[in-house]
């Protein structure tokens, strides 16, 4: 066993409670102190990026939502009006908002990054949803974003997202990495009844017959997110790559989010060794998503809006767990008599 888990497991044990008693937190704790290579870990700077993208996909029907929505929501984000804004104003989290492909002109002076790949992407039904080229230029601008938060000692980062259509686009890729058929993978997204779902798992199963030739033949990650996602979940996923290899926590959040991981898995395996994964979604997708990943998430209170939600509220808790390590008496230091052996 490497010395330093030794001690964190050691250091754990002496805290005045008896052994395990404080559950999850423990195991997160180590996780957090073997991440940073310290018994005294610290979160410096807690950060979400919400990133936002149109998707050509949702012409076709699979939301019962229109795509403005997507540039209405970003400009809620900016107003402080949605959950996300809540929330993370409650746990202290700053809240950056990322323009990575929205089909709408946002007026420059507004406070998010406008760093917009193309206005939304083509439509997966009929040809690739983004060039090879637009792909590797989101995902090098989501690393970009990334080494500039940690330069401002941020080492911790949390991913959120908006994007009308993109839960069809990430039941797709479970689909593709989990080899499950599309069905087992489509949810309601933003509400849909029995018949929409119906109608969304008919729409990806044509667009998995388009592009079945391309991705029986790749095993380029980038060319299968570019030929099924969306440019905010390729952002993302560079974003995830990057701060893993910066030793950051990763933060992941639903459905979506965790797509994105899927990706960066594909290109860095060890990556969920950096990873929290902070709460399960009720789209139906997500669980598979996480059994694939072998991850259990801090909470399921049956939330599924998006929006790096379920991080800002599960932040508390990891919060919780440094604190007790770094805090917390042990037996000796509170002159408790230990168990007797």
């Amino acid at each position: 066993m490497n010395q330093l888990l030794k001690d964190l497991q050691h250091k754990v044990n002496q805290k005045t409670k008896p052994l395990g008693a404080l559950g999850r937190l423990e195991n997160l704790a180590i996780q957090i102190g073997m991440l940073q290579n310290t018994l005294n870990p610290s979160l410096n700077f807690p950060h979400i990026l919400i990133f936002a993208a149109d998707h050509g996909l949702a012409k076709s029907g699979v939301s019962p939502y229109p795509q403005e929505v997507t540039a209405q929501m970003v400009l809620n984000f900016v107003r402080g009006g949605a959950a996300i804004n809540v929330f993370a104003k409650q746990n202290n989290i700053a809240l950056t908002i990322v323009d990575a492909g929205v089909n709408f002109d946002f007026d420059n002076s507004l406070p998010i990054l406008h760093e917009k790949i193309a206005k939304g992407t083509k439509n997966s039904l009929e040809e690739p949803a983004m060039s090879l080229e637009q792909c590797e230029k989101a995902f090098e601008k989501g690393k970009e974003l990334i080494k500039q938060l940690h330069e401002k000692k941020c080492n911790v980062v949390g991913f959120g997202e908006m994007g009308i259509g993109n839960s069809s686009a990430a039941a797709l890729l479970l689909s593709h990495y989990g080899k499950l058929p599309i069905e087992a993978c489509v949810g309601r997204g933003t509400g849909l009844d029995d018949e929409g779902l119906k109608k969304k798992s008919e729409i990806l199963y044509q667009v998995q017959q388009k592009h079945k030739q391309t991705l029986a033949k790749t095993d380029n990650p980038l060319e299968i997110v570019a030929t099924l996602g969306g440019f905010e979940m390729v952002m993302m996923a560079g974003a995830m790559w990057q701060a893993s290899e910066l030793n950051m926590l990763v933060m992941i959040d639903g459905f979506i989010a965790t797509s994105a991981l899927l990706v960066a898995k594909s290109i860095k395996n060890n990556i969920t060794e950096s990873c929290v994964f902070c709460h399960q979604s009720e789209e139906q997708g997500h669980q598979k998503m996480l059994d694939l990943l072998q991850a259990k998430p801090l909470l399921n209170v049956g939330m599924r809006l998006g929006e790096g939600t379920g991080v800002a509220v599960a932040y508390p808790l990891i919060v919780s767990a440094v604190n007790f390590l770094n805090e917390m008496a042990s037996f000796e230091q509170a002159g408790v008599s230990e168990k007797n052996d």
